[in-house]
């Protein structure tokens, strides 16, 4: 696909190394020569010097070419306009980053108006991410498969874990519930297992379930999870208004930390039942009065990765609260991994992931049947499918007989709401959703997992 990006920002950066890496022609637009030319550097993509929301500038970046155009940058102004020019001038495809709050809010009409194909809102994404964990404390990260009805959750193995020495093959009798490991990350590799494969103490390990064994798969483990009632959080960006917005109307007891008076003030005005607090969030002394030993849940929202890295390493010395960190620039995936820092949030990569899907479903021009996409790292995705009967190289053939390509294993089968753990005589069927694990980024359709003679 001939692909437009406009802003060349955390996002935008995110997106174009994600679709250059899939073989899209992608042709990043900013105002900032030298973004540009860094950009060109690392990647194979074509730079375009200019302002994105300029029909000529986009027509010197191909327009009349393009598939699609993403507009990213940090002002929604101009990432809407660049959508209503793209969509007049070069009848494409067309995605917004929006942020404002107000704008927000009348979101559906825009989109229709504008002729938007999608539009991200990376913060309230984020947030909405965060709300998801809090609600299984003892979840590293959560993924939801079959329209909310399966979950995929990570948990790191502690000391004298029942799992620690478990056999992948033991994993659903040990436990004696309907659940697969579909991920180890140890070491900074993550391994697809196989069944003769063993989980070792420190793994991150990921499994795969219906939403309703969630409570009795923790307690089978020995993870004791109890509901978070109260949440701390670091920073009152837009990620923490957000977030605190979900929390207050499920009822937790919310309270944030904010340098800056005047946000505060914005804060404390719009938020019902939330404590609004002054002060610096790195003021151990303002954080033990504030009761940070006691919170169920620590949030580090600031706009420092280094800060909210160090925030979540003392909420851990000093309190067994639920961490949760926000990073967005720092790289260093494996150093942070290692980290007492809880689960990591990162709303660029959660928002690259959900264009990319988007990107996915629109490209096969016999139409893709992939329904949900999540990356668990930058090298492995799990990805739901959608079963057609047009697809005779899978359907009505024992697992056991696919020549399913090395790197990628076959999660569950979801049929009528129900899920299966797939064994090798289990076969799919038409209508069946189908979750895959794999380390082959950039599937699109559920018959790439198989070699073809």
């Amino acid at each position: 696909m001939n692909i437009v990006i406009v802003g060349c920002g955390k996002v935008g950066s995110v997106l174009a190394e994600q679709l250059s890496k899939e073989n899209h022609e992608v042709t990043v637009i900013d105002s900032n020569s030298f973004k540009i030319e860094r950009m060109q550097e690392k990647l194979d993509i074509q730079g375009v010097v200019g302002n994105g929301s300029s029909y000529q500038v986009q027509l010197s970046a191909g327009l009349k070419r393009a598939d699609l155009l993403i507009a990213v940058t940090s002002k929604d102004e101009v990432n809407l306009l660049s959508c209503l020019i793209a969509r007049k001038g070069g009848h494409c495809h067309t995605i917004a980053r929006v942020r404002e709050y107000d704008y927000y809010k009348e979101i559906d009409i825009i989109k229709e108006e504008l002729g938007l194909s999608m539009f991200v809102n990376p913060e309230r994404e984020a947030a909405h991410e965060i709300a998801r964990l809090i609600q299984v404390p003892s979840a590293l990260e959560l993924d939801v498969f079959a329209k909310g009805r399966i979950n995929m959750v990570g948990i790191k193995v502690g000391e004298k874990s029942m799992l620690d020495g478990m056999r992948i093959s033991d994993v659903r009798s040990k436990i004696n519930q309907n659940v697969l490991v579909c991920t180890i990350e140890r070491n900074g590799e993550t391994i697809i297992p196989k069944g003769h494969d063993f989980i070792r103490t420190g793994d991150n390990v990921s499994f795969i379930l219906p939403i309703s064994e969630m409570t009795r798969f923790f307690e089978r483990i020995g993870v004791v999870s109890k509901p978070i009632k109260n949440v701390m959080i670091a920073g009152g960006g837009a990620v923490a208004y957000y977030l605190a917005e979900m929390l207050a109307q499920a009822r937790i007891g919310v309270k944030i930390i904010e340098f800056d008076k005047r946000r505060c003030e914005y804060l404390a005005e719009k938020l019902d039942n939330v404590k609004v607090i002054y002060g610096d969030a790195t003021n151990q002394d303002l954080l033990h009065e504030e009761e940070i030993d006691k919170t169920d849940a620590f949030v580090s929202l600031t706009n420092m990765d280094e800060e909210n890295i160090m925030l979540s390493l003392y909420a851990n010395e000093v309190s067994k609260a639920k961490l949760i960190t926000k990073i967005n620039k720092i790289t260093f995936n494996n150093v942070i991994k290692n980290l007492s820092i809880g689960s990591v949030i990162s709303p660029k990569n959660i928002i690259a992931e959900r264009i990319i899907r988007y990107v996915r479903t629109i490209q096969n021009s016999r139409g893709s049947n992939l329904e949900t996409l999540y990356r668990i790292n930058d090298k492995t995705e799990a990805i739901e499918f959608k079963v057609r009967e047009t697809q005779k190289d899978i359907i009505n053939i024992p697992i056991m007989e696919l020549k399913i390509k090395e790197g990628m294993l076959i999660c569950a089968i979801i049929r009528k709401g129900k899920m299966i753990t797939p064994g090798g005589r289990d076969t799919i069927l038409p209508g069946d959703n189908v979750i895959v694990v794999t380390n082959c980024t950039g599937l699109e359709n559920i018959g790439q997992i198989i070699e073809k003679a």
